[in-house]
């Protein structure tokens, strides 16, 4: 999480900003599409058109909030909606525990209403979104031991009907005078080896081909650290910036495991955890004591509480890495959070919201390249002076978008695709 990307209650805004935008001003099918894209970008991670959440619920923003003017001054710049006094959006802001959401002055008019399009478009009664809308769908029923057993079931069927016609021939032969041939058991018979063996090959090799697929991906990988620390109690609820612990997400290649230094900045001061404050569990359900937590922190600082001075006995925490790319794989988090204008949660999920952390995405390479495909580049536009400068030398794209030949430019079509971007 970095402090340019809402975290739980911030992105409730953003969701908040999106279902406003999307909420419908009478878009196209391109329109909603391309709202569709930037919801998935921006605040699918923290946000439900349908339910409240993390944020507020999106769809029908339009109807609470008219002015579309409005809309587009509360996404780009909320603190200046709220400083004027609009007694909508600060009852809102109160009720969220004031937790304001970022400026967002890169999006544009056109895409704000594109998202709001998009958000107005999800209906209750049509089918739900997939996890990429920020929707968590509905419990679905798990078909697949019914479609085995019917599978079973015809497999058994087709057999007696083989054995039956069998039979038949065999009573047809003997009225008829032919010489019965000897039968030949099924585990010689050619039919059924050759059926048995290409079921056996298909089956294995569907199962090799997802085993090799999955080889070095941790998706869902959640190990237990040695110091139990709750981004939802740090980030979510106390809103500590991401950047205050990681601030090499900002400005350089990695995010940075943040030194006990950091911890302590704040920990001199917190000793333990508020008796009142939400319960600590582990993902197996066992409850956690905060202020013990709190205590190991000390240890591994090498900080006496009660004398309050460091006793040089300390030692560095041992965390457990959870993220890991490949060698060959080349990412630099400041060119996607900075340049990019990409969410944390976009890649590591509603981080708020977990206590032990877990991978969110696979992290694959197909899973980059979709991404790539979708996101938008923030062109600087001249004009208002809003953007990345460095994109001024694809002038091509430019004269595209001011002739209204194309109304965005994506990652891929500057080259996000190439093989040695991600390469060595």
């Amino acid at each position: 999480m970095i402090n340019h990307r809402p975290s739980a209650p911030k992105s409730i805004f953003f969701s908040f900003f999106l279902v406003l935008l999307v909420s419908g001003f009478g878009a196209s099918a391109q329109d909603i599409a391309a709202g569709k894209a930037l919801f998935i970008s921006n605040c699918a991670a923290c946000h439900n058109p349908l339910k409240d959440g993390t944020g507020p619920a999106l769809h029908g923003i339009t109807e609470r909030v008219p002015d579309k003017a409005l809309l587009h001054s509360w996404i780009k710049n909320n603190q200046a909606v709220l400083a004027s006094g609009n007694k909508y959006f600060n009852d809102l802001y109160n009720s969220r525990g004031k937790a304001a959401m970022n400026l967002f002055t890169s999006l544009t008019d056109a895409e704000i209403d594109n998202i709001i399009a998009y958000v107005e478009s999800v209906k209750p009664d049509e089918k739900k979104p997939g996890p990429g809308d920020g929707v968590t769908p509905a419990a679905e029923s798990d078909n697949t031991l019914l479609y085995g057993i019917l599978t079973l079931i015809l497999a058994i069927i087709t057999l007696v009907l083989l054995q039956v016609n069998s039979n038949l021939r065999k009573l047809s032969d003997d009225k008829e005078g032919v010489p019965a041939a000897e039968p030949v058991p099924f585990y010689r018979n050619k039919a059924y080896i050759t059926a048995f063996a290409i079921v056996l090959f298909i089956i294995g090799g569907y199962y090799t081909i997802q085993g090799a697929i999955g080889l070095g991906r941790n998706k869902g990988y959640q190990p237990e650290q040695p110091i139990y620390y709750s981004h939802k109690v740090h980030v979510g609820n106390n809103q500590v910036s991401c950047l205050y612990c990681h601030g090499g997400a900002y400005e350089g290649k990695h995010a940075n495991i943040p030194s006990t230094n950091i911890c302590m900045n704040c920990h001199m001061a917190i000793k333990e955890y508020g008796a009142n404050s939400e319960k600590l569990y582990r993902e197996d359900g066992t409850e956690v004591n905060g202020t013990a937590e709190i205590q190991k922190l000390y240890a591994a600082a090498g900080w006496d509480p009660n004398a309050k001075k460091y006793t040089g006995k300390g030692k560095p925490v041992e965390w457990i890495r959870i993220h890991n790319l490949p060698d060959h794989v080349y990412f630099n988090h400041s060119q996607h959070t900075r340049a990019g204008k990409v969410q944390c949660q976009t890649c590591h999920g509603p981080i708020q919201e977990m206590g032990e952390v877990k991978q969110f995405a696979d992290l694959s390479m197909g899973w980059c390249i979709n991404c790539h495909r979708e996101s938008k580049v923030n062109f600087y536009d001249p004009k208002t002076g809003e953007g990345n400068k460095f994109y001024s030398i694809y002038e091509k794209y430019h004269n595209d978008l001011e002739k209204k030949k194309i109304d965005s430019v994506t990652v891929e079509m500057i080259g996000g695709t190439e093989c040695q971007k991600c390469h060595y």
